[in-house]
């Protein structure tokens, strides 16, 4: 009977071991520690800088599959998002957006909007182009190398599929943001002074 009962333990704590590193390989950057402070006196008035440092990456991860990318959008202020919000409804125009001044991570410095850009310089929004020729669609391997650094991808939400967006919440809900909790901004350290990123 001990040795079922060790055998049994020694079989949970394999099984919670296992789905924890499951877990960690679909959150990267999880291992990174993640600070958070309430700010209700201001907000933010760029992208995050561990954001811009993943977007930096993303562009030349891209690249190296020959694939370029163009940042289209990046932070949005609250009236930025209201008058994007009042395409197709108060102005003229498509409806690009659900989310009103202060629902949308664009407004926090947490999310940027991507598109693909052609030799010639064009821009294209074509979900289905193979501008490197290797049989697979380039938004969706920029989604995918996206993915792999940390972004979460409007693609692949349910309901309105925001193709462009990619985001990194933090684990922060909008409630959140609009309660006042940010993430802190790291310190880096340069040529033997500290560098404080700040919004």
């Amino acid at each position: 009977m001990k040795k079922i009962l060790e055998l049994l333990l020694l079989f949970l704590i394999s099984f919670v071991a296992y789905q924890f590193i499951l877990f960690i390989n679909e959150k990267p950057g999880l291992w990174d520690q993640v600070e958070y402070e309430v700010n209700v006196e201001s907000l933010p008035a760029e992208l995050h800088p561990i954001v811009a440092d993943k977007v930096e990456i993303l562009l030349e991860k891209t690249a190296e599959r020959g694939i370029t990318i163009l940042i289209t959008d990046d932070y949005r202020s609250f009236e930025e998002q209201d008058k994007l919000y009042d395409k197709g409804r108060r102005t003229p125009g498509k409806v690009v957006t659900h989310a009103e001044g202060g629902d949308s991570y664009h407004n926090f410095g947490l999310a940027v909007d991507f598109a693909l850009q052609l030799e010639n310089g064009n821009v294209i929004w074509n979900t289905e182009y193979d501008g490197n020729g290797n049989g697979q669609s380039d938004w969706f391997e920029v989604a995918e190398i996206a993915k792999e650094l940390g972004f979460q991808w409007g693609g692949d939400w349910r309901g309105f599929k925001d193709y462009p967006h990619l985001q990194m919440d933090f684990g922060l809900s909008i409630n959140d943001l609009q309660q006042g909790k940010r993430l802190k901004i790291p310190q880096l350290k340069t040529e033997g002074t500290e560098k404080t990123f700040g919004f």
